[in-house]
């Protein structure tokens, strides 16, 4: 009995570290890595940036597992302005109208599932929070040795970034911003 038990346990503690040692954890350089921003209005749009302050992907076999990735939401920028306007603009998105840095400092996306679409590619399905609201989010990425890219189209209205948009105010005319923004994202392990 005895025996059986030690087997057992033994048998368990080599599962365990095997199955420990094939997950790989491919931490991204976030000096190297990039995050760009596009938003629309009905009278033009604005581009900038956002930086990482952190993140991961979760390898296994060289399939995606895995992975958190955290936005340092103060790090907003505008890049397509300059002077006065810029920083007027950077104020205000990075106030209570839009992300509200001071409360909510971070942004985060957390990959809950993937699949290989082959040449590199996976369908990812993950948690994307923003302003302590979280939503179900799903997108491409392309992993292509020791960097990775994705697009990424969300839907600020979902996030309680409500300023501007026609599908929480009426007559806003020319004024009105789209509830959808898009991501360019270049990570570099």
């Amino acid at each position: 009995m005895k025996n059986r038990i030690l087997k057992g346990g033994l048998a368990a503690v080599i599962v365990l570290a095997t199955v420990a040692f094939t997950n790989t954890k491919k931490e991204v350089d976030v000096e190297a890595s990039t995050i760009a921003w596009t938003g629309e209005k009905v009278t033009g749009s604005h581009n900038g940036t956002i930086e990482l302050k952190s993140g991961h992907l979760m390898m296994e076999d060289d399939k995606i597992v895995g992975g958190e990735f955290v936005m340092d939401m103060s790090t907003i920028t505008v890049t397509d302005l300059s002077g006065e306007n810029k920083g007027k603009l950077e104020g205000h998105l990075k106030s209570e109208d839009f992300f509200g840095i001071e409360k909510h400092p971070e942004a985060k996306l957390v990959i809950t599932s993937a699949a290989s679409k082959g040449n590199g590619k996976f369908g990812i399905v993950g948690d994307l929070t923003i302003k302590n609201e979280t939503h179900p989010i799903t997108f491409d990425l392309s992993v292509n040795g020791d960097s990775a890219k994705t697009h990424l189209t969300i839907d600020r209205s979902k996030y309680n970034v409500r300023y501007g948009s026609g599908s929480f105010f009426d007559n806003l005319g020319d004024k009105t911003i789209y509830d959808n923004f898009e991501l360019d994202v270049n990570l570099k392990f």
